[in-house]
């Protein structure tokens, strides 16, 4: 039947025709007129990543900015390191705070620029993965680190690290001012005290005590019932001190190894300075086996106690 095979051979041929056609009466979004001016979109981002444009904003974020409107620009408040101009150039947002990852130079591109009396450099703590842990370019970050990193003293009383934390505790305090340069002087002040604890004959024990003073103080260590500051000559206690973890901060340590019952009992860290001193206790109980066993069992039978009378009986959502 030739005149069938004719008829299917022309439907076929006028379908691939219209396919063909089709995409030729699509709109080139490409020629659009850009819209008015607006801040990226954070999905941008995404997508640029996704079809391989990569990343961020479009170089310096001016390909999707349109005309500069400053009234369009949006209110910007709680902006607690300063204003900064956001990547077009035209509307301001708020700056990046202290460590805070950034963007380098005078644009923003992606993180955003660093607030007042910032800048943006390579993050000055040491990278994770301890020493040798494969350290390279990967894991160096750009962060906003303070020009003035001298220490400042508030008219509070509290010793400020650097000028930069002393204006963001400023922004919700306007009546905090700068009593002088350099830490207040203090008494000490003792931020962690040690911690009493419980444990078995033979165990190794550590109590921790976290000072701040200016200026610095000592920190010594007594046993209540001796007048002797340790170590004294017991050769399984010793005592470390060094400075920090903060600026004008002292870390000491108390350490006992191979703990016995006769090392129970009440320790107390003692810091002082010229202005005057502060101490802080904690209690010891060395336990033998039977005595350990019984005791944390009695502990999670009251901690069981405990959570039973607790009243769970809300609506979580």
């Amino acid at each position: 039947m030739p005149g069938l095979s004719g008829l299917v051979l022309l439907g076929l041929c006028l379908n691939l025709h219209t396919c063909r056609a089709l995409p030729n009466k699509l709109p080139d979004l490409s020629t659009e007129p850009p819209a008015r001016f607006s801040r990226p979109d954070p999905l941008d981002y995404w997508l640029d990543e996704e079809l391989g444009g990569g990343g961020g904003r479009s170089g310096n974020g001016t390909e999707r900015c349109g005309s500069c409107e400053p009234d369009l620009c949006p209110e910007t408040r709680g902006c607690r390191a300063g204003l900064v101009l956001d990547s077009c150039g035209c509307c301001k947002e708020c700056g990046n705070l202290e460590g805070q990852a950034c963007d380098p130079g005078p644009r923003s591109g992606y993180y955003g620029l660093c607030g007042t009396g910032l800048r943006c450099q390579t993050d000055p703590r040491p990278a994770g993965g301890g020493e040798g842990g494969g350290g390279g370019e990967d894991e160096e970050e750009e962060v906003c680190v303070c020009e003035q990193q001298e220490a400042v003293c508030g008219s509070d009383g509290v010793t400020y690290t650097n000028m930069c934390q002393f204006r963001e505790a400023a922004f919700s305090r306007p009546e905090l001012k700068t009593r002088g340069r350099g830490p207040c002087r203090t008494v000490p002040i003792i931020k962690v005290p040690p911690h009493s604890q419980v444990n078995g004959t033979g165990s190794s024990l550590v109590f921790l005590c976290e000072v701040f003073a200016f200026p610095m103080a000592l920190v010594e260590w007594r046993k209540e019932g001796r007048d002797v500051v340790l170590p004294g000559d017991d050769p399984h206690i010793s005592v470390q001190s060094r400075g920090g973890p903060l600026k004008f901060e002292l870390s000491s340590w108390l350490q006992i190894e191979g703990a016995e019952p006769q090392d129970s009992g009440t320790y107390r860290c003692i810091a002082r300075n010229n202005l005057g001193s502060v101490s802080a206790s904690a209690v010891l109980g060395v336990l033998g086996a039977d005595e350990l066993s019984s005791y944390l069992a009695n502990s999670v039978s009251e901690m069981k106690q405990l959570i039973d009378a607790t009243d769970y009986d809300q609506d979580f959502y």
